[in-house]
């Protein structure tokens, strides 16, 4: 059974709010720099601000928004707050868009090579 077999045909309008919201969460360079450094494990702002080399308002901000979707937890250390990925399938859905995206240039550059299709 695949993934389309689940979803209703067609689908209502609340569901389609909510698959554009989690696009949009996804759709800041950021926050998916956030989310691939987070795949290596958990990590407090501070060391994401050193590791990303931004300002620590900016990751701060963007760890909110990724929270705010349950994309990433977060749990008290002392002093420190450390994030973690809480919704792995969001690396599923990287790998849809990567694959997506070899196959585009692959076909682009055999165009412009003039290779074979």
């Amino acid at each position: 059974m695949s993934s389309r077999d689940l979803l209703p045909d067609p689908l209502p309008d609340s569901l389609i709010e909510l698959i554009a919201q989690r696009f949009r969460v996804l759709g800041e360079p950021m926050r998916i720099r956030l989310l691939d450094t987070l795949r290596g494990g958990p990590a407090t702002v501070g060391g994401l601000t050193e590791t990303l080399g931004a300002s620590q308002q900016n990751v701060s901000k963007h760890l909110g928004v990724l929270h705010q979707a349950g994309i990433v937890s977060r749990t008290k250390q002392g002093t420190f707050v450390e994030y973690a990925i809480a919704d792995a399938g969001v690396f599923d859905l990287c790998e849809q868009i990567c694959g997506g995206l070899r196959q585009q240039v692959s076909e682009l550059d055999q165009i412009l090579t003039g290779g074979p299709a």
